[in-house]
C-alpha cells in the first residue's frame, strides 16, 4: 500500500529489495554477524521480505510492516552493542555498491539514526541504572 507522503529520498521498492538481499547475503558470510543471524533466521527469503517491508515502510511510507524492530533486536539476546558499528559499516558498503551516491548517503544517514536507537535499547537491556553492567 502506498502513502500520500512523499518518499524520504528518491528510491524504488526494487532498489530497496536489491539492497536488502545483497546486505543479508553479506551478513550470512560475515564471520561476526553470520552466527548472530543464523541463530534467529531460518527462512532467509521471509526475513529479507520482512526487512524490505521495514525499509519500504520507513523510506517510502508504505504501510506494509507491522513488526517492532526495536523489540526484536533487544529480545534477540545475542545482539551486543558493539555489533552495530560492524552492521552499519557492512550496510554502508552495500549501499555504496548498489546505489547512486545521493541514495546511499540518504539511506546511510537514516540507517545510522535507527541503528543508534537500536543500540541504545541493547545497551539498556545489558545495564542497570547508572550504566552498571548486568552480569547475569
Amino acid at each position: 500500500m502506498t502513502s500520500a507522503l512523499p518518499p524520504r529520498f528518491d528510491i524504488t521498492r526494487p532498489e530497496i529489495e536489491r539492497v536488502v538481499a545483497t546486505f543479508y547475503d553479506a551478513c550470512r558470510h560475515h564471520p561476526g554477524l553470520g552466527p548472530v543471524f543464523a541463530k534467529h533466521v531460518t527462512d532467509w527469503p521471509a526475513h529479507e521480505a520482512r526487512a524490505a517491508d521495514f525499509w519500504a515502510n520507513t523510506i517510502l511510507h508504505e504501510r506494509c510492516y507491522d513488526g517492532n524492530a526495536h523489540r526484536a533486536h533487544v529480545q534477540a539476546g545475542n545482539v551486543k552493542p558493539g555489533m552495530f558499528s560492524t552492521w552499519l559499516g557492512l550496510f554502508d558498503s552495500v549501499l555504496r555498491a548498489e546505489l547512486r551516491p545521493d541514495q546511499a548517503a540518504a539511506w546511510s544517514a537514516l540507517a545510522h539514526r535507527i541503528g543508534n536507537t537500536l543500540r541504545a535499547g541493547v545497551v539498556e537491556r545489558e545495564t542497570h541504572p547508572g550504566g552498571i553492567p548486568k552480569l547475569r
